[in-house]
């Protein structure tokens, strides 16, 4: 297979490819910047997490599920079905006109998202030998980095409204961008991209693919927002909230126990369960997983930190993230061609990952008082060591399979890292509604609500008893519209008091400011020391790895290497 190919057709293959793997990678940060607008619109923060969440969710489940698909139909189609759906359903999601809508039509874009992913890092492993693919998943990780960089700065960049050929952009331009992108990439593999299938009758697993839904599904809402998400059913049936968990983790429990059962006995398993018999696969399917849960909530949790506690405006907020990204495409690139030369990851990892880890930690000790300068410096390491990181991963699983399992095995190991992504984006997400809670507790008793329970102009703000609405108060949008119709009411009054009342006003608003801004980023520290935890774990097992040197030759024609 490797070898009927001209180098200047894989070329223009891994071009079109990498197209689609922009816009997938694209989405995941461009709308980390345009979150906080969008729960603005609708005043949703309890469903910030879910807008994410949503998308997640199917791409991990879509992943396993494409790779077999495309191990069976062959890669070109399912990857034009792929990016056919993911152009569709970010068009609706640019024309939502509720947040239920949206998170909807986010689902359906990450089952694009998920076909994508999955056939993208297994097309490097069809086209090219295991020392080459060093070089290709280095040059997808720049992919993802180069796509992180340009996702916050346009996410930000369209959210605050600019002119774009005659009209004005908003939130929802963020998802429109992905339209020509898609249409681009369709005709690029619809033109270049060969079948690459393997010549076995296809059998898919359907039962394990419902069962992985189920359990996943539920496992995500079991530790998402759940009292907000189930409010109606809880008070309906008087259930207790621990109660409703302890039910859904039965069900995760018993969704995963017969999904172990039925994958034992499938002919073409989802998830075959030999791979667990390998001790590397086990230990790099763990380090993905927490890997996972780590990246995604520094980069989006990083995001709100600048938005809420810098008070940047979406644009500044992307920008504050350059630091990061310049280490991260640094090392990414660099480290694939030191691998393809050398046929050594381990101690790639190694660095990698005790970089990122001591990284994150230090992210915790930041507070409103922190200069920029000392983000920006964390940044630019944190990003170098994750940098080195993802792009190996991929490699050392390939090399631990022959040719024909490789579709299951790199999509698996994409699923890991998107379940360790979507469990640890609600995870932290609840444990920032919790501690925001907390941390606002007696703030309805505070002089600046009281003056806006007075206040007319507040009336279509929401909710005031809820740490939504509060922390939509802080939101500088929110804040200028209160001042302003605050401005407006005092403007009756005489001189003399108008300044003192004004004074007290500004000054109340300061303060309680202030105390949003202070819980914020308590929770926020609390959540970056959860993260480097996870990030300690996965670094023991990164040292428990058994290298094996990188193969030279094609797998499938060595004896004995399995």
């Amino acid at each position: 297979m490797h070898h009927h190919m001209t180098l200047r057709s894989k070329l223009i293959i891994m071009l079109s490819v990498m197209a689609s793997l922009f816009l997938v990678a694209l989405d995941q940060t461009i709308i980390a910047t345009a979150l906080g607008k969008i729960v603005e619109e609708f005043n949703a923060f309890s469903s910030l997490s879910w807008i994410v969440t949503a998308y997640l969710l199917t791409t991990t489940i879509t992943v396993p599920i494409a790779g077999k698909l495309s191990d069976l139909f062959g890669r070109r189609m399912i990857l034009l079905i792929g990016v056919a759906i993911f152009g569709i359903a970010s068009l609706l999601s640019g024309t939502s006109g509720t947040v239920t809508e949206l998170i909807a039509w986010r689902a359906i874009q990450g089952i694009g998202g998920g076909i994508i992913t999955a056939n993208a890092f297994t097309i490097i492993g069809d086209l090219f030998e295991a020392r080459e693919r060093g070089k290709w998943q280095g040059l997808f990780g720049a992919v993802f980095g180069l796509s992180s960089i340009v996702g916050p700065l346009l996410g930000g960049w369209l959210t605050d409204a600019h002119n774009l050929f005659g009209l004005t952009t908003d939130w929802r331009w963020t998802f429109f961008i992905n339209v020509p992108i898609a249409i681009a990439a369709f005709a690029l593999i619809a033109i270049f991209c060969p079948a690459l299938r393997h010549d076995k009758k296809p059998i898919i697993d359907y039962k394990g693919a419902v069962l992985l839904t189920i359990a996943l599904g539920t496992l995500i809402l079991a530790v998402d927002n759940t009292e907000m998400i189930f409010k109606d059913l809880l008070e309906a049936t008087g259930m207790s909230l621990m109660a409703l968990r302890v039910i859904m983790f039965s069900i995760v429990a018993v969704a995963t126990a017969t999904f172990v059962w039925v994958e034992r006995r499938a002919r073409e398993p989802i998830l075959p369960p030999a791979f667990f018999r390998n001790r590397n696969y086990v230990l790099i399917m763990g380090i993905a997983t927490l890997f996972g849960a780590a990246f995604l909530g520094s980069i989006l949790y990083l995001t709100q930190f600048n938005q809420q506690v810098f008070g940047a405006t979406p644009t500044e907020s992307g920008l504050m993230l350059l630091p990061m990204i310049g280490g991260l495409m640094l090392t990414s690139i660099t480290s694939g061609q030191i691998i393809s030369r050398t046929g050594r990851y381990k101690i790639f990892m190694q660095c990698g990952i005790v970089l990122a880890t001591s990284m994150v930690a230090l992210l915790a000790t930041l507070t409103p008082e922190s200069s920029y300068l000392y983000e920006a410096i964390i940044m630019g390491f944190l990003g170098a060591g994750l940098g080195v990181v993802m792009p190996v991963m991929n490699l050392a699983v390939q090399n631990e399979f022959k040719q024909h399992e490789l579709g299951a095995a790199t999509s698996s190991s994409q699923l890991f890292r998107s379940l360790g992504s979507t469990v640890g984006v609600a995870v932290f997400g609840a444990m920032l509604t919790a501690g925001l809670t907390n941390g606002l507790t007696g703030v309805q008793d505070s002089a600046y609500i009281k003056t806006l329970e007075q206040n007319p102009a507040t009336s279509k703000v929401g909710d005031l008893g809820d740490s939504n609405t509060l922390l939509n108060l802080n939101m500088p949008d929110t804040k200028s519209a209160i001042t302003s119709g605050f401005e407006e009411g005092v403007a009756k009054l005489p001189e003399s008091t108008k300044d003192q009342v004004s004074n007290d006003f500004k000054t109340n608003q300061d303060a309680f400011g202030s105390k949003v801004t202070h819980a914020f980023s308590d929770s926020l520290q609390h959540i970056f020391v959860v993260s480097s935890i996870l990030m300690l774990i996965a670094t023991v097992l990164v040292f428990m790895l058994k290298e094996k040197p990188l193969k030279a030759s094609d797998p499938d024609k060595t004896p004995g290497v399995a």
